[in-house]
């Protein structure tokens, strides 16, 4: 581990991006929480009482959710412009937060937590396509620092297991449950969280593989990080909406692949249906629930049929001012021999046609 600032020697541009104007639009309330001057999102759910009971029907549920979730957000607003603070709200015997988990474990029990919606009893053993069980599975945690800027040194958690089947996945032993993970109670993992933010990480990055079978694990975690940590959810945006309904609230940044324009190459690639409208739609809801920062893996000869459509949708409906970072770091990985296009790397000027017609459409936050 590099020492508590020693990660500027190899990542200049870590601190050098707190003077970039546009990040800091784009991440105003982020880069606050890193500094400890606003709580993070998890912090206020935990003050916003909850009056529900266990044996409540999950309709009940989920419209007291709808209902907090509103109220949520007039909370963080008067957080945000100093009219209210934590201690103002006291600490209730049912939290916000507590209700997010209590619904996660009842979906659970019919995991929908990701667009398959396989349906499956997680809590009694039952496994779903992405083959994740109900304690979390612990891959590693560490400082990284190769990471988007404004995220080093980033806190991250990798959990084991996937919801797609990339087949030139770089973390294949980690999605494919090649390893087994160390397995984690909440508050074993809510220990990790809080190591890693005492360690002088800027946030808890939740990553895998994917985060979103682990929601239920993550939300109950945070029930018992006391330490004021942004939450980054590092995802592959293929879940649900009540996935998108359970983040809100609890999620400070979305960092969310974009992985293709196109639904034949999403289903060819990573066996996704639908892949462009859920991701779509889970990048509309994130930068309502929160920030975002969207993460674009270019692969060679898709620069027509996704990179181009990918980021022509991202300026007409996201805005010019979103972060956007357009990677050129493609290597053939796992299966990536079973797509012919893929064997090989991205060209240079592969990427250098991204960038320009990303600058050409009016994209001004490019990372």
């Amino acid at each position: 581990m590099l020492g508590r600032m020693g990660w500027f020697l190899i990542r200049p541009d870590a601190l050098t991006v707190l003077r970039n104007e546009m990040v800091v639009k784009a991440l105003n309330r982020y880069f606050k929480v890193v500094k400890n001057k606003l709580p993070a999102k998890f912090m206020i759910a935990k003050r916003l009482e909850a009056d529900f009971h266990e044996d409540d029907p999950l309709d009940r549920l989920w419209a007291l959710h709808d209902k907090l979730t509103q109220e949520y957000y007039r909370l963080e607003s008067k957080i945000d412009c100093g009219e209210l603070s934590l201690d103002d709200l006291g600490e209730p015997r049912r939290s916000y937060l507590d209700l997010k988990v209590e619904i996660a474990k009842r979906l659970l029990r019919a995991c929908c937590f990701c667009e398959r919606r396989c349906g499956v009893n997680r809590a009694e053993g039952e496994l779903g396509y992405c083959r994740c069980g109900e304690m979390f599975l612990l891959s590693s945690a560490f400082h990284h620092i190769g990471e988007e800027p404004e995220l080093v040194p980033s806190g991250t958690v990798f959990s084991i297991g996937c919801n797609l089947t990339c087949l030139h996945c770089q973390n294949w032993t980690i999605s494919q449950h090649m390893e087994p993970g160390e397995p984690l109670t909440p508050r074993e993992l809510a220990a990790v969280v809080t190591k890693l933010r005492r360690e002088g990480c800027r946030n808890c990055n939740m990553v895998g593989g994917s985060p979103t079978p682990w929601l239920h694990a993550w939300l109950e975690a945070f029930k018992y990080v006391e330490v004021n940590v942004p939450t980054v959810w590092n995802s592959n945006s293929y879940y649900s909406v009540e996935a998108a309904k359970l983040l809100r609230g609890f999620i400070d940044v979305y960092l969310l692949d974009f992985k293709y324009g196109s639904d034949e190459c999403a289903v060819r690639i990573s066996n996704a249906p639908d892949y462009v409208e859920v991701c779509r739609r889970n990048h509309l809801t994130a930068l309502e629930s929160g920030e975002l920062i969207i993460r674009i893996l270019l692969l060679p000869e898709h620069i027509e049929c996704c990179g181009k459509p990918i980021l022509k949708w991202i300026r007409e409906n996201l805005g010019d001012w979103v972060r956007v970072n357009i990677m050129d770091q493609y290597r053939p990985h796992w299966r990536a021999h079973e797509v012919p296009e893929l064997r090989r790397r991205l060209r240079h000027e592969e990427y250098v046609e991204a960038v320009k017609y990303a600058k050409s459409i009016g994209l001004l936050n490019l990372a």
